[in-house]
């Protein structure tokens, strides 16, 4: 029996029904018509009626039934503290590269569970591995079209992928591909590559079993992402792992980018795309925007950076001055994985009269990486490296290093805490016109 709480209301957003109806956070929805959410999912689907009987659980632990009339498919303007109001679906997977496991104990409890929960990976694009799914939750990604899901694929030779997610469902992975295809539904997959275990031959398979899914006008495999595995100081030491060494980087981009030519060739699309990071651990430059096509795997750093320069590059042309006065000066935080590559958007800063940006481009200390993508620098990090000098004005925080909707690192130390410690101000920006609008305003 699923167990569901009432959905829990955290924002009102302003002008909307529920904000003239009365509602408040606190608030809790326990039913739409009768039926009671089991998730997001069930609400945006249940409030897409025009007519609304809702049992309402308030703040104070009072009842009350209200009806609502409204255009077909007009959002209610709520927010809620979760997607999920029965409850996560754990992984019971041990993939040996999971960054659950690769974390030092006793930080927030948050950091350590374990999901592979099919609505999070349709809702936000997170990634799961359909291993952990009973036949109830299969039927109901058929029935509500829950489409496109991202699956971790890894490999698609049975025993290899056993090894991988140390899990006997794990072999299923072809059928499960085959469920999608006869159904219309589709999933963009990612491959996370540990040298030494789904290389070489291994990766190639994988990568021509997903590339025959892309056939049909709703291809099943829709995407595939190339990804190196990610190793930190905290991992078990008996998890048989390699880190991705340069000459293996070029090695893999060799590999997958013939194989790429190849499905461009048969389908029109190269299937397969490789994360930024092979390219910065061999030195090689990245891509050209074209060779992204429509940027499907954006989030899994699958063009994010040529992305990001091309986005700059755009704002900068429009919202950038020749001079700013009074003078203003900051110090830009990134990962040494794309000091190279943003050198362009330093340069374009520091050609506006009044404005000194300097880049400090780290490795994370704290998980023990020489080469580290920016969203995984800590507080720590920053402490250690910045203490004691010249910040000017502040420090431009990039936003990926916190955890989302907190102002909180992945090693629990706050915004705050920091800002404190290095007696500077620390402005979080989230993309590129924050960026520059933080800058110059």
């Amino acid at each position: 029996m699923i167990n569901i709480h009432p959905a829990r209301i955290t924002k009102v957003l302003p002008d909307s029904i529920a904000a003239e109806i009365g509602f408040e956070a606190g608030d809790a929805i326990v039913a739409i018509n009768g039926t009671r959410p089991r998730d997001l999912i069930d609400y945006q689907f249940l409030c897409a009626d025009e007519v609304l009987e809702l049992e309402v659980l308030d703040a104070a632990g009072k009842t009350h039934s209200l009806e609502i009339e409204k255009d077909y498919d007009q959002d209610l303007g709520l927010e809620f503290e979760t997607a999920l109001f029965d409850g996560l679906i754990q992984c019971n997977n041990r993939c040996p590269f999971c960054f659950i496991d690769q974390q030092p104990p006793g930080k927030r409890t948050s950091l350590y569970f374990k999901d592979d929960d099919y609505r999070l990976s349709f809702l936000y694009g997170s990634y799961l591995t359909l291993t952990n799914l009973p036949e109830r939750e299969w039927q109901r990604i058929e029935q509500m079209r829950l489409s496109p899901l991202y699956v971790s694929v890894h490999a698609t030779e049975p025993e290899v992928r056993i090894r991988l997610l140390k899990n006997p469902r794990a072999g299923q992975i072809l059928q499960q591909l085959k469920w999608f295809q006869e159904r219309r539904l589709q999933i963009h997959a990612q491959v996370v590559v540990c040298p030494g275990i789904n290389d070489g031959e291994h990766l190639e398979q994988t990568l021509k079993d997903l590339a025959s899914f892309h056939t049909g006008e709703v291809p099943a495999v829709a995407s595939v992402a190339v990804v190196p595995v990610g190793l930190t100081r905290f991992r078990p030491q008996e998890d048989e792992l390699t880190p991705v060494t340069r000459e293996k980087a070029k090695e893999v981009i060799s590999q997958v980018k013939i194989l790429s030519r190849q499905f461009h060739q048969k389908f029109g699309s190269s299937v397969a795309w490789l994360a930024d990071e092979w390219f910065l651990i061999a030195g090689e430059e990245l891509p050209s925007e074209s060779e992204y096509e429509e940027y499907p795997q954006i989030d899994n750093g699958v063009g994010s950076i040529k992305l990001f320069i091309k986005q700059f590059t755009d704002a900068a042309t429009e919202l950038l001055p020749p001079k700013i006065y009074p003078q203003r000066k900051f110090t830009w935080v990134v990962g040494n994985a794309v000091e190279n590559a943003f050198q362009p958007i330093l340069k374009r800063l520091n050609s506006v009269e009044g404005l000194e940006v300097n880049m400090r481009a780290l490795s994370s200390d704290y998980w023990g990486q020489s080469i580290t993508v920016t969203g995984l620098l800590t507080g720590h990090d920053l402490l250690l490296n910045l203490q004691g000098q010249d910040l000017g004005e502040g420090i431009l925080l990039p936003n990926v290093m916190l955890k989302h909707g907190e102002l909180v690192f992945l090693d629990d130390m706050s915004i705050e805490e920091l800002a404190c410690k290095l007696d500077t101000k620390i402005l979080p920006v989230a993309g590129v016109e924050d960026l520059i609008n933080t800058c110059i305003v």
